[in-house]
């Protein structure tokens, strides 16, 4: 999200935060990256148990602040459950001044280091701040906290991690035709009455192109479905992205893999199949496919479609009977990674894994975004 700061102090900065990051942040560390006055994007990482921790953490929220285009200030934030009562002074203090001697060393200003604690906040550079902190309330209660909440509702878009709650009328219709299309036998019978939108690419297209609420209950359970396998999931999901040729890329290389190379592990889809499948022509098509999920490439997804696509799938994983969630979890945790939403997607990830515990992609996804990895395509300029 890009916007221009209205902080006349440290305390409005700090309320507007939860907007320009698209949640409230939490036992985290906070970046924010200003070019000017201007916010350029907000970067958060857990907030390390173990202070040996630091200088790695430090280093890599400072090598991505590099990468960032136009970037000549940062804010770092770090917020924490610890109190200034039970530190005896500004918690996490050694983090905050490691972060802004290295970020003056790379080059950039620091325009503040704040710490918002269990009972209160105060800067790094404030020598003059109170041994227990500014109130809370102070951050909680200001004009820009309402600025804040405006914010966000202009750029429209959902970006919190909490789970809508299922709807009372969907979820028992979602999960019985999601439990039909379980037990049926042959894919002719299971897809009975879809016609056309048998096909994924087709059914993506159409559950984009109309409301949720208007969607025949039987076209999601399919959607949920076809989440479920490892291949027509990813192609699914490199769709909403990039569109109906990537999308049929993955769907032939699935099949030659299939037919060519060695059977990859259940749930594994491209990410896994990159590094299995046999065959040079194979390798480079499962090798370009991997570099789009991974977001080594330089086109950007259709942020619109995407957007319309997370929210669309989100709140069909809400509705959806818990064995059917895993798959459409980790679309729904992709979508939110390549709109910048590291933290929703490993909230939704969590969701699959406590599910599913050994479902291949979402610990490869978890594994993959949790390392603070982001897609090339967040350092272009707009316009560019």
């Amino acid at each position: 999200m890009t916007a221009i700061i209205r902080a006349a102090s440290a305390h409005d900065l700090l309320a507007l935060v939860p907007a320009l990051a698209g949640f409230t942040p939490s036992r985290s560390l906070v970046c924010v990256a200003f070019t000017g006055t201007r916010t350029a994007g907000v970067l958060r990482h857990d907030l390390p148990a173990d202070a040996g921790d630091h200088a790695a953490l430090v280093a890599v929220v400072i090598g991505t602040v590099c990468r960032m285009p136009g970037v000549d200030a940062i804010v770092p934030i770090v917020y924490t459950d610890a109190t200034f009562r039970e530190v005896g002074g500004l918690p996490e203090r050694a983090l905050l001044d490691l972060i802004a001697d290295r970020a003056v060393h790379a080059g950039f200003q620091v325009k503040d280091a704040l710490c918002q604690a269990g009972d209160g906040w105060a800067s790094a550079f404030d020598s003059s701040a109170p041994a227990a902190g500014h109130p809370l309330a102070m951050v909680s209660n200001n004009a820009a906290a309402r600025e804040a909440a405006g914010l966000a509702d202009v750029e429209g878009g959902d970006q919190s991690g909490t789970m809508p709650p299922p709807d009372a009328r969907t979820a028992p219709a979602l999960a019985s035709a999601f439990g039909e299309l379980r037990e049926l036998r042959t894919a002719e019978q299971a897809m009975a009455g879809l016609g056309r939108l048998a096909d994924p690419i087709e059914l993506v297209d159409s559950l984009l192109s109309a409301p949720r609420r208007s969607q025949p209950v039987r076209h999601l359970a399919w959607f949920l479905h076809l989440a479920s396998l490892p291949a027509i999931r990813d192609a699914m999901m490199l769709h909403i992205a990039f569109g109906r040729v990537v999308a049929d890329l993955a769907l032939d290389a699935s099949d030659a893999g299939s037919e060519d190379g060695p059977v990859p592990e259940a749930g594994m889809g491209v990410l896994g199949r990159a590094r299995t499948t046999a065959g040079a022509m194979q390798a480079e098509v499962d090798d370009l496919l991997a570099r789009l999920i991974t977001g080594q490439t330089m086109l950007r997804p259709d942020r619109r479609r995407v957007e319309r696509a997370f929210r669309l799938i989100r709140g069909l994983v809400a509705d959806a009977p818990a064995d059917a969630r895993p798959g459409a979890c980790c679309i729904a945790a992709w979508l939110a990674w390549c709109l910048g939403r590291g933290s929703v997607a490993g909230s939704l990830l969590d969701a699959a894994l406590e599910i599913d515990p050994g479902h291949t992609m979402a610990r490869l996804l978890d594994e993959f975004i949790g390392s603070g990895a982001l897609p090339d395509w967040a350092f272009i300029r707009d316009g560019r």
